[in-house]
């Protein structure tokens, strides 16, 4: 089941720093941005941007989401973000890359990367939870959440009104979900199942209706 928000933009991010970048990273404390207040993020992206040598951001819009997870083109979720990775670190073009695998089979998920690589001798580190144990991937995700944070701001002064964090755990997002679903289809993601589910109940009235 597809898991993130349900309104807005996925958000895949690349940072750049050489070998002492990395120091001045652990020496401003960045870290798993989960484990971060919004203050904090603010306050290290800003931190990071001084640091990096170069960032790379970008912005996975909900329809395109919706197709890999339909099958178009032979994507899922796992190919659509290898693709989107590929495409910062042909940017970026560094020597090592170290990144968060999203597949449960990493030595497949790097298989495929690879392919999308220009280069292909950058050495590619992938594991689980990466953000949690190499600080240039805290960095990312930093970055990745404080624009996150922006997307979020746009759709509200779009809209008019408040969609919470956008995650359907947010009793903000569960109420705009349930009374906007219709009204603003660009911005959700209609292969969550939580979007999905409003649609389902308003096809089951129609047919007690009739």
């Amino acid at each position: 089941m597809p898991i993130g928000p349900v309104v807005g933009p996925l958000v895949i991010v690349g940072v750049l720093v050489d070998e002492n970048g990395l120091e001045k990273l652990k020496e401003a404390k960045v870290r798993d941005s989960k484990l971060l207040s919004l203050k904090q993020i603010k306050e290290l992206q800003k931190k990071i941007n001084k640091i990096a040598k170069k960032i790379k951001v970008v912005l996975v819009q909900p329809n395109e989401i919706d197709n890999a997870v339909s099958g178009e083109d032979g994507l899922n979720l796992n190919w659509l973000e290898a693709k989107k990775s590929a495409e910062i670190i042909n940017e970026l073009n560094p020597d090592k890359v170290i990144l968060d695998c999203p597949s449960p089979n990493i030595e497949k998920y790097k298989g495929y990367l690879r392919k999308l690589l220009k280069n292909k001798d950058i050495e590619i580190i992938a594991e689980h939870k990466a953000d949690k144990n190499f600080p240039i991937v805290s960095a990312s995700s930093i970055i990745a959440k404080f624009n996150r944070e922006e997307e979020v701001k746009k759709i509200e002064k779009m809209i008019g009104q408040s969609i919470g964090t956008g995650y359907i755990s947010n009793p903000i997002c569960q109420k705009f979900l349930k009374e906007n679903w219709e009204k603003h289809p660009e911005i959700f993601r209609k292969s969550w199942v939580s979007w999905k589910n409003h649609k389902i109940e308003k096809e089951q009235k129609k047919l007690m209706d009739f």
